[in-house]
């Protein structure tokens, strides 16, 4: 139907365009752009906490349920941030998409932390695996938390 020389159905489909833009939050997939993010935002702190004596001697002395407990802090902490960043309006609508974006991010940071740390000789998963992982998931709480801010860059 047209009125005065303007398309009321193209006017009346792109306001309901607009409104929908307004009222549903864009949750964002996570994709291989986010994927990179957050693997160079990982090794923003990775390197610089990775290289340092203080790291390797804590993955030492710190007892395995301490180690655990950063763990459980670490993915709290991204959980945490990604459910404000993405998900707050709509958390029950995109739980596999929150489940998928706070493990990759932890999940790649822990990859790239154990990279690193194997590079310079401070993750010896041969001789013993457990301190390479307890140093591995020290490392990886900053490294973690950087990639996923670095996530929500555009």
């Amino acid at each position: 139907m047209k009125k005065k020389g303007i398309n009321i159905s193209s006017q009346k489909k792109s306001n309901n365009t607009l409104l929908q833009n307004f009222v549903k939050p864009i949750i964002p997939e996570f994709k291989l752009k986010d994927a990179l993010q957050v693997i160079i935002g990982a090794s923003i702190l990775a390197v610089p906490v990775g290289f340092t004596q203080e790291t390797w001697d804590l993955g030492t002395s710190l007892p395995t349920i301490n180690v655990i407990g950063l763990f459980a802090l670490t993915v709290l902490f991204i959980a945490m941030f990604t459910h404000y960043q993405y998900h707050k309006h709509a958390a029950e609508e995109h739980t596999n998409t929150f489940i998928k974006r706070v493990l990759f991010t932890y999940i790649f940071a822990f990859i790239i932390v154990a990279l690193i740390l194997s590079l310079i000789n401070q993750a010896p998963w041969t001789t013993d695996w457990v301190l390479a992982v307890k140093r591995v998931v020290i490392v990886t709480f900053p490294a973690s938390l950087s990639g996923a801010i670095a996530d929500t860059l555009k």
